[in-house]
């Protein structure tokens, strides 16, 4: 709802951050560069792309002040770029827990990058099968990672010294509750931003719902989740509504804790619509390919939408040395 949107947020960055993210995103880098040696180049997270695909995004009128800014500013169509992918370092198949993943790379943007130099080329959107971040930031996010890298001993080594006995093992139940949390299908999932980013002088977050004329859930969709979505696109067109959360104050919605789930009510501003496309067409796998070689970063974006918080900087230091150690920067 569109009183519910505040003005009224910061960030707070801690002195030391810059230094602590140069030194994780070398940490970073050295796991992506173990771990291309294994399954050939890729991205340190996300590795395995499950699709990509090709689409339209459309802004409607008539939104709300909060929403009016940037990409929503003006109604219109856009063309659009999807990458659906599992969150692991590795190339698990398919029907293994995992966090998956639904990336939009929006085009005929115009304005200020939030990157500060130049034109913005895109607007980047990266999405999650959850609502909230599993961690509050990005250190503790980071650690996890870097250990689980190293394979399940080290993983449980790791917890247990940081967490203690008790802890060690509830955190991480806590996250192999996250990771295997029941998965229907991208055509059939809700995924969301998890973290906010800016919309004009407002704070948002970002949510897809599946339009009802997807389809319903298939039995052994999970084994493969590509063919899934192909076979969707061979009869018809696939569609999603977008929308926006807004910021309302620091207690309930804050910035810089990414492990807490906003309460305010979400807003349609925009259609994505992925039309009638044959994925595995000389057409569909090239498109697979261009996708799959491009980047998907949330600081790909115009200014007016400048990704915020903590896990969002962490972002912009990780994945540009994850850009750069796969030769896509």
């Amino acid at each position: 709802m569109a009183e519910q949107a505040s003005i009224q947020w910061a960030e707070r960055i801690p002195a030391d951050e810059p230094a602590r993210l140069e030194q994780a995103a070398k940490l970073f880098a050295e796991m992506q560069a173990r771990k291309s040696a294994r399954y050939g180049a890729g991205r340190a997270l996300h590795r395995k792309q499950i699709t990509g695909a090709v689409g339209r995004l459309e802004v409607l009128d008539s939104l709300p002040e909060f929403a009016r800014h940037g990409l929503f500013a003006q109604s219109g169509e856009h063309e659009v770029w999807v990458r659906l992918s599992n969150g692991g370092m590795d190339r698990a198949p398919d029907r293994m827990p995992d966090i998956r993943g639904f990336a939009l790379r929006v085009f005929g943007v115009k304005g200020d990058s939030a990157l500060g130099h130049a034109p913005a080329v895109s607007q980047d959107f990266t999405l999650i099968n959850h609502e909230a971040f599993a961690f509050s930031g990005s250190a503790e996010f980071i650690d996890f990672v870097l250990a689980a890298s190293h394979g399940n001993g080290a993983l449980l080594k790791f917890l247990l010294m940081r967490y203690g006995w008790i802890g060690g093992p509830r955190m991480l139940g806590r996250f192999l509750k996250l990771a295997g949390k029941s998965f229907t299908g991208f055509a059939n999932e809700m995924v969301y931003s998890a973290v906010p980013m800016a919309c004009g002088p407002y704070a948002v977050r970002v949510r897809l719902v599946p339009g009802a004329g997807n389809g319903a859930p298939l039995t052994g969709a999970r084994e493969n989740w590509g063919s899934d979505v192909a076979a969707r696109l061979l009869k018809g067109p696939l569609d999603w509504d977008l929308q926006l959360q807004p910021f309302a104050d620091e207690r309930t919605t804050p910035i810089e804790d990414a492990s807490v789930n906003w309460p305010t009510s979400y807003t349609t501003v925009a259609r994505l619509t992925l039309p009638v496309q044959d994925l595995a067409s000389e057409a569909g796998r090239a498109a697979a390919e261009k996708i799959e070689a491009s980047v998907f970063d949330p600081w790909q974006a115009l200014a007016a939408h400048r990704p915020l918080g903590d896990v969002q900087r962490a972002r912009k230091v990780i994945y540009f040395q994850s850009q750069k150690g796969r030769g896509a920067a």
